[in-house]
């Protein structure tokens, strides 16, 4: 079981988080939807250990995250708003590196590079250097980086950003399958595409989560609307 604990967080005078609590079941994957602005971006920088906030917490497993980040961080994927790729390596020596940074033990980083391209469709595209590389297939090589130590929590944030439909059905694919081990939260404005892999959305807004919506029994069409609806009364 992963929980967010009521958690706060300030920029300055501004508070942009404020007693934010959700639980996340293995398997689920929650979208969060908001405004610009919202804390989306920030509430997932803190998931993710690369900010600590005011108040609150993170537990997973019965641990606290912020305690022992670093046994916290083996059990998590990342991918950030704008990932950062060495464009000069070819897509197999940068997973390879990644793979040795994180920890991985020599022996196992083929296996984990073989499975993580081979979930984000990118086994052709192995010898091919970053730089040549489409915007799409560039978040597929940084969502294979996070998938390498196959994480038990993945945190996108707003990764359908940018991709055409062709990209975003088979982002949407992924996605799905990558729910098969681990809990996904995914930040977004891709409201409809989200909602077609979503098991829940939360709606963040002034700083709080100000709905909730299950997916159960409801189409992707249907979820949708129902969050923008959403989204719309929470800008009052």
């Amino acid at each position: 079981m992963y929980e967010v604990r009521n958690i706060a967080f300030s920029y300055s005078n501004r508070k942009v988080l404020r007693d934010v609590s959700f639980v996340v079941s293995p398997g689920e994957v929650v979208a969060i939807a908001g405004e610009n602005g919202a804390g989306k971006t920030t509430l997932l920088r803190i998931l993710a250990t690369l900010e600590f906030p005011e108040a609150g917490t993170v537990v997973y497993d019965g641990q606290d995250a912020f305690e022992k980040p670093l046994r916290y961080r083996r059990q998590l994927g990342y991918l950030g708003e704008t990932p950062a790729l060495y464009e000069d390596m070819s897509v197999r020596e940068y997973l390879e590196y990644r793979a040795e940074l994180k920890g991985e033990t020599p022996k196992r980083i083929r296996r984990r590079l073989e499975e993580a391209s081979q979930m984000c469709q990118i086994s052709g595209e192995l010898k091919l250097h970053i730089r040549n590389l489409s915007l799409g297939m560039k978040k597929r090589v940084a969502l294979a980086d996070a998938l390498l130590l196959r994480p038990r929590i993945l945190l996108l944030d707003d990764f359908l950003a940018g991709l055409d439909c062709a990209m975003r059905e088979t982002a949407r694919a992924i996605i799905a399958n990558v729910a098969s081990f681990s809990s996904v939260i995914a930040t977004g404005h891709e409201i409809a595409d989200l909602a077609a892999v979503a098991t829940r959305f939360l709606v963040l807004s002034g700083g709080t989560i100000a709905a909730e919506l299950p997916a159960a029994g409801s189409d992707a069409q249907a979820l949708a609307q129902r969050v923008e609806a959403a989204l719309k009364g929470s800008r009052g």
